[in-house]
């Protein structure tokens, strides 16, 4: 990592600059994926397991009989520690639901509002350097409460053709049924079209490597909604003097770790502690079994040193990172500051990685500075927002001059007419 000491806001905002993604390149690769699994469906699915994967595939759902097995192959002690990730993140998430709205607007206008789950959704879940069984959770969990009718669940298999166990594990104890051994933009595919063994779905959800991104974003061309664009993973961490920066060297290298495109930044008022966490890093590195992807990930990533709490909050927002954290005495008056960010870790003893597994917050996360406009996956990804309304006479006869008004002036006559007619007859009952 570099260190930046006091720079401008123009080399600022270039060296913060993400990895560019060769998105044509890539679309080159996952067009022809879509087209086949269109086109041949399950068949296709079993030949790109073989390709891209080096397994060949008999059946493309997991058995009970696996998932049953999977459980003896998951320690107690692991057992034991998604148990009570699962307890926090349901509680967080079912906090979340909301009461239906009832508001009469006017006399006689009555106006509702609930939530109404997306019937079906698919969730993607990473399974090739690190088996991500941690999103299983992250995914699956709001989706049952929030009552998705059908949820197919995809993830690569290995070698021998099967999921990792502790994926199994966390998708039964979730009460997860459907899941197919299929990875990749064919996945994406498989759940944009449907299968043989894979339902077309409304919403798709999870994290995945540059093809996986790319075909979500593709089957929204289909209808499917996704749940947000994304990137590679990033951590943007704001300390002083009063951090640790051991505890500093370990988040940076919590999100190194993820990919060699993954970045770090670190953004204080102090020189000297900018160097004290960078030997920090070097020091922790060298234990790390991933390090090689770390240091990989390090060479897009900045120390930036500014005085100036203003600028500290322009950098943060204009960075708009997935992943947040703050170690800094007056953390309150920083965090009153931040408008774009996935989401915040306060203090120092708040590491990115409990979000990541365990507090009850979810991780699936805006990256790339998505976090400017979209949301992380909550309660509410699963949901759609419908309206009603219902206008007895009265409110008809107060509102309805309003309306007639309105689609006149807008040479919508058929519009007014809709209301005319009706007051027209009321009129006339009398």
């Amino acid at each position: 990592m570099k260190i930046l000491n006091n720079p401008s806001s123009e080399i600022w905002k270039k060296s913060l600059e993400r990895p560019v993604q060769k998105a044509k390149k890539i679309n080159k690769v996952i067009k022809p994926i879509f087209k086949s699994v269109k086109k041949k469906g399950d068949q296709a699915l079993i030949q790109f397991a073989e390709e891209f994967d080096g397994v060949k595939l008999t059946e493309i759902l997991v058995t009970e009989e696996e998932i049953k097995a999977a459980k003896n192959q998951v320690s107690t002690e692991l057992q034991e520690a998604i148990e009570v990730a699962y307890t926090n993140i349901s509680k967080f998430h079912t906090a979340q639901k909301q009461d239906e709205l009832v508001e009469e607007v006017m006399p006689g206008v009555i106006c509702r509002r609930k939530s109404v789950p997306i019937q079906k959704v698919g969730l993607y879940i990473p399974g090739g350097t690190a088996p991500l069984f941690s999103t299983v959770l992250m995914l699956a969990v709001p989706a049952v409460i929030a009552g998705c009718s059908e949820i197919i669940l995809c993830s690569p298999p290995d070698k021998e053709g099967n999921i990792h166990p502790a994926i199994l594990y966390t998708a039964s104890l979730v009460g997860l049924r459907k899941i197919a051994k299929v990875g990749g933009a064919q996945a994406i595919a498989a759940m944009t079209f449907g299968t043989e063994s894979i339902s077309a779905v409304d919403k798709i959800f999870g994290p995945g490597n540059q093809y996986v991104t790319a075909g979500k974003q593709r089957a929204t061309n289909y209808g499917v909604a996704i749940d947000m664009p994304a990137g590679p993973s990033e951590v943007l961490v704001y300390a002083d003097d009063s951090a640790n920066p051991a505890f500093v060297a370990a988040d940076l290298l919590s999100q190194a770790e993820h990919g060699i495109d993954s970045q770090v930044v670190l953004v204080t008022n102090s020189e000297d502690f900018a160097k004290k966490s960078l030997k920090e890093v070097d020091k922790q590195l060298k234990d790390l079994p991933r390090k090689d992807i770390a240091k990989k990930a390090l060479k897009n990533s900045t120390a930036v040193v500014v005085k100036s709490r203003e600028t500290t909050l322009d950098i943060i927002n204009n960075y708009a990172p997935e992943h947040l954290i703050i170690s800094v005495e007056d953390e309150e008056e920083v965090v009153d500051g931040i408008v774009n960010a996935g989401s915040v870790f306060i203090g120092k003893y708040t590491p990115e990685s409990a979000g990541d597994y365990a507090s009850g917050t979810n991780h699936t996360l805006p990256t790339y500075g998505y976090a400017k406009n979209y949301s992380g996956v909550s309660l509410d990804s699963f949901v759609k927002k419908i309206t009603y309304q219902k206008i007895t006479e009265k409110g008809l006869k107060l509102l309805g001059p309003t309306v007639e008004v309105m689609a006149e002036n807008e040479l919508l006559m058929a519009h007014k007419n809709a209301v005319s007619i009706r007051l027209n007859y009321l009129k006339n009952q009398k």
